[in-house]
């Protein structure tokens, strides 16, 4: 029963974790052509990108686009993770 108590907190702590740099989380809006995808997502910025929606597309941009996507929108900025 131990175990059992040492492995949820173990797995609680793990999802609770977040990138140490992260200073706030920006809702964002993107696109992938052929095919046409959309994706509404959520991602983590450092402190440097969360001063307005600019910044924050300035820094979320390059990261989507080397997955293929391109960036619509910041949608809204929210508190840190």
């Amino acid at each position: 029963m131990k175990h059992m108590y040492l492995l949820i907190a173990a797995m609680a702590a793990l999802l609770s974790a977040q990138p140490a740099d992260a200073a706030c989380r920006v809702e964002y809006k993107a696109k992938m052509d052929n095919p046409l995808r959309l994706d509404f997502g959520v991602a983590d910025l450092p402190d440097a990108a969360c001063a307005s929606k600019a910044a924050a597309a300035k820094a979320l941009a390059p990261k989507l686009q080397k997955e293929g996507w391109t960036l619509l929108a910041i949608v809204s900025i929210l508190g840190g993770g």
